[in-house]
């Protein structure tokens, strides 16, 4: 069996805090980290002490763990653009030799969107998350 660990930093924590967990995840023996993809917190919790991007801490996780998969639930499609989304993704893939999945769906509710740019709707066509690939 394998035990993976998803946390949902947009309800608060900082990039300090989710290193802390990541390498607790991998010296406790954890298969992989997954963090959310979202810029706003949601429901309960103070969001404190901000937003951060999953990608940039993915990017910086690469090069502090050795060992654990890393990645994203889902990447919203509705606030990435293809072509810098597949170039960050690849980057991170780099950095951690091989150990990043590349999970991508349409993602992220309205109010998300109109926070990351005003897009009311999605950049990907729903249900061909497939030409993100």
């Amino acid at each position: 069996m394998r035990l993976r660990i998803f946390t949902e930093p947009q309800q608060g924590a900082s990039y300090a805090t989710l290193r802390r967990v990541a390498t607790a995840t991998e010296d406790l023996g954890f298969d992989a980290f997954f963090r959310s993809d979202h810029f706003l917190k949601m429901g309960n919790g103070s969001g404190q002490p901000g937003p951060t991007d999953a990608w940039a801490t993915l990017a910086a996780l690469a090069v502090e763990t050795t060992r654990i998969k890393l990645g994203t639930l889902v990447t919203a499609a509705t606030f990435r653009l293809p072509g810098p989304l597949a170039i960050t993704v690849a980057q991170v893939d780099e950095m951690s030799g091989g150990r990043d999945p590349v999970p991508a769906a349409r993602g992220a509710v309205r109010p998300v969107r109109r926070a990351a740019g005003g897009h009311h709707r999605p950049l990907v066509h729903p249900g061909r998350t497939d030409i993100l690939l």
